[in-house]
């Protein structure tokens, strides 16, 4: 079939929107019509730091849209299914029997092999990988498998619902999974952005308490606020580890890094309380020398299960407790370049793409 993609083909971009021919479904597969796709930062990252070496490839894995043909081994999907695109799984190593389809011991080569698991790729011409995240959804239409495709209610516009398969799944569940934070705890979350946000909305929703945003955007910082942080920290003013003691009269539980910065993760790793923990989403280093009985982990996806996370999240969105459509700023499939230019220089939190 026919489709239309955003194509990165050197390094910065900028994607160019290419029609290309691309695979029907396998017998495991489904075809998905996409109808929005949030952009995230992983997907800024492939652009800024691809290797000029690589293949031309789609990107794009926070898709929605509506299933148009399902493969004949497909169980739990339909034709005329509304369904959100999450990360892939293999789903028969032992980790996937076990229900922890985030450790799959295919986890790698499923999200960025660039291919299927099965070594094949969909698209014509050949030389344009895909299969991103099991899906590549900067497109008109995207492969995916019961693995990744969540079925959702028909009765929210799929193009608010994209920014979960990622994104949000990861913030919120990071607080509610990976930490599993409980009432009364203290948390800092390091970074305001889009994920940063949802760890500050699910750490309300969990009653944790004192919930310190910090930032270096003072929007970001009124808007952690609004949503849900009890206290907000300007990271320019400088004695961060200071401020957070006057707020909680010694440290902090947990925190959440989404900066990936160095020196931020030691200033928090440094306000942890014993036995404390913190949760690394954008890399690994700044935390060699650990206070004793502390620890951080790294985090994949926020611990979820998308059939099982991303409609709880759907629910708390429902309620009016988890309102991260005030992040959200739409754009059209041919305004990409824009969207990311906009994320990079914080003009838009969520961008989602509307086909």
């Amino acid at each position: 079939m026919k489709i239309r993609a955003a194509v990165l083909r050197k390094r910065g971009g900028p994607l160019k929107i290419e029609p290309l021919e691309m695979e029907g479904p396998q017998e495991a597969e489904v075809l998905v019509r996409i109808t929005a796709s949030g952009i995230c930062h992983t997907d800024i990252g492939f652009v800024d730091y691809r290797d000029e070496a690589d293949d031309p490839l789609i990107l794009g894995h926070e898709g929605a849209g509506v299933v148009e043909q399902a493969g004949k081994k497909v169980k739990s999907l339909k034709r005329g299914d509304h369904v959100v695109l999450s990360y892939q799984s293999c789903g028969s190593c032992r980790y996937c029997r076990k229900g922890r389809p985030f450790d799959c011991s295919r986890f790698f080569e499923a999200n960025f092999g660039m291919e299927r698991l099965d070594g094949s790729s969909a698209y014509s011409p050949s030389e344009v990988k895909g299969h991103f995240f099991g899906q590549s959804s900067f497109a008109t239409h995207a492969l995916a498998t019961e693995q990744n495709a969540v079925k959702v209610p028909k009765g929210l516009p799929l193009e608010m619902l994209a920014p979960l398969g990622c994104g949000m799944q990861t913030g919120a569940g990071t607080v509610m999974n990976s930490l599993a934070v409980s009432e009364g705890k203290s948390i800092a979350v390091f970074g305001t952005g889009a994920v940063g946000l949802a760890s500050i909305m699910a750490s309300r929703i969990v009653g944790a308490g004192p919930v310190i945003g910090v930032d270096i955007r003072r929007s970001r910082i009124d808007l952690a606020r609004e949503l849900g942080a009890t206290h907000a920290i300007d990271a320019r003013r400088g004695r961060i580890a200071s401020r957070i003691s006057s707020i909680t009269g010694s440290g902090i539980d947990f925190f959440v890094d989404t900066t990936g910065d160095p020196e931020i993760q030691g200033i928090a790793v440094q306000c942890l309380n014993p036995n404390g923990t913190g949760a690394l989403l954008a890399g690994e280093s700044g935390t060699d020398d650990l206070p004793e009985g502390r620890r951080t982990i790294g985090i994949i996806q926020g611990d979820a299960v998308p059939q099982v996370f991303i409609p709880y999240l759907i629910r708390l969105y429902k309620s009016g407790i988890f309102p991260y459509d005030r992040l959200i700023k739409f754009y059209e499939l041919k305004g990409i370049n824009r969207a990311m230019a906009d994320s990079r220089r914080g003009a838009a939190i969520k961008p989602v793409l509307v086909m």
